[in-house]
């Protein structure tokens, strides 16, 4: 129930921008689902025929799970600078995930050796940070990425740096992501 409602979250979010027949009872909503109140950061990822997109999302809390899902859809699929706006031809072929991310937790290594044991594949959701620069890659990059030391060169590169930037002891953060996924289609709407 928790992860279809999030969903259903996400696509209102989406569809409210093509027509106000979309209108709900939010008040109720939250009523009924008391922990859309607690602060989470998620990200909403959209896939069109198996291709990304859309993704924007929070790495840190800071509003409620309803506004973060709600926010990060609408910016998926309307803001993300990589695309342009999604239309209402395309829904029929979009697919929607949503990741609850864990709080992060800083890494600690001694040189970029000990960082590629210290990383889980297929687990770890890593942000990587140095001077000003930042980036990161949910677990489910993992697919395309499989190995520790690819994708730490890869985050590093999305940072906006090489991967001589190991050298510098960039500082490394790692989470978890509880994620939830459906065709835009099958997913109900909120009642």
């Amino acid at each position: 129930m928790i992860d279809a409602v999030l969903l259903q979250i996400a696509k209102h979010a989406i569809l409210e921008e093509f027509s106000s027949a979309y209108d709900f009872d939010k008040v109720k909503l939250l009523q009924k689902y008391p922990f859309l109140k607690n602060s989470a950061a998620t990200f909403v990822t959209l896939e069109y025929d198996h291709h990304l997109r859309g993704c924007i999302g929070s790495l840190v809390a800071h509003r409620s799970l309803y506004e973060d899902v709600f926010q990060n859809a609408k910016s998926a699929a309307f803001k993300d600078p990589r695309f342009h706006p999604l239309n209402e031809k395309e829904l029929s072929h979009i697919n929607i995930e949503v990741s609850v991310l864990s709080e992060p937790e800083i890494l600690e290594y001694e040189d970029f050796a000990d960082l590629l044991t210290k990383v889980e594949p297929q687990l770890d959701g890593l942000i990587f940070k140095h001077k000003g620069y930042q980036g990161t890659f949910l677990p489910q990059v993992w697919k395309e990425l499989q190995s520790p030391k690819v994708f730490l060169e890869h985050l590093s590169m999305k940072a906006g740096l090489t991967p001589l930037v190991y050298e510098e002891h960039p500082d490394i953060y790692r989470y978890r992501v509880k994620a939830i996924n459906e065709d835009f289609e099958k997913i109900p709407p909120l009642e």
